[in-house]
């Protein structure tokens, strides 16, 4: 049997050295959920956030198997999880991802240039309910929003900024998900608005905002062209580490 672990003090040991925010969100509570097979003394774990899986401890057939349905990126924790999920979902596809350092020291002067370096014709716009609702209208903009149980939990816990072009968002940055100390950050630009610098702007309104409430904008890359834009940013790149993309649809950022 699956079940929802409550008392998610019992993984402490399970996740321990985890530096990934998305488990930090599941274990605190904020968001996400993490599922075990034994309640009492789990051996292993998946915590899950969105559509990401975080697979730890002992590798469990059963626990993997029991992945929701939908398209989920799993994150092994070493080659034995590895193995097992690529026995599990002979058709995922295996991935590389980047980590990037969260210790960053910002430079606030660099990046209040870079939010100012908007183009003409285009606005900068914190996302508010009005904005929220504007997400959710279309699949490439959903993802800033999504994984936010609500709107009121959004306003509450979320952050983000987007930019509009005659009343179409074209470009965003936001928090993909929430733990107590910071966020995680989702950025997107739509394809035909590229190279234009606006996912710069965006990052920087973000990271600015949430300097000055005290928390942390956490990023992890999907390809080394985010990695290149968090270094612009002042991030600092850490390691690649591999993950499995299992379900039908694809994950673009």
């Amino acid at each position: 049997m699956i079940y929802h672990l409550e008392d998610t003090s019992k993984v402490c040991d399970i996740f321990a050295g985890w530096e990934d925010t998305c488990v930090w969100s599941a274990q605190q509570k904020v968001m996400g959920a993490i599922l075990v097979t034994d309640t009492e003394a789990p051996r292993s774990a998946i915590a899950y956030v969105g559509c990401f899986a975080f697979c730890a401890g002992e590798p469990d057939r059963e626990l993997l198997l029991g992945k929701p349905d939908g398209f989920f990126v799993m994150v092994p924790e070493n080659e034995a999880w590895c193995t097992l999920t690529e026995e599990c979902f002979p058709d995922c596809k295996r991935v590389t991802r980047y980590a990037i350092r969260k210790d960053t020291k910002f430079d606030r002067a660099r990046l209040e240039q870079y939010r100012k370096m908007l183009p003409d014709g285009y606005e900068l716009r914190r996302i508010d309910g009005e904005l929220y609702d504007l997400c959710l209208t279309d699949p490439e903009t959903a993802s800033f929003v999504a994984c936010f149980e609500s709107k009121e939990q959004f306003l509450e816990l979320g952050r983000g900024f987007v930019i509009l072009r005659d009343g179409r968002i074209v470009s965003g940055a936001s928090s993909y998900s929430r733990y107590l100390e910071g966020i995680e950050i989702e950025v997107d630009t739509m394809k035909e608005e590229r190279q234009k610098g606006l996912a710069r702007v965006c990052c920087a309104a973000l990271i600015l905002q949430c300097l000055s409430e005290g928390l942390y904008p956490s990023w992890d890359a999907h390809n080394p062209i985010s990695v290149h834009l968090a270094e612009t940013l002042g991030y600092e790149f850490s390691h690649e580490y591999p993950a499995y993309e299992v379900g039908r649809e694809h994950r673009t950022h």
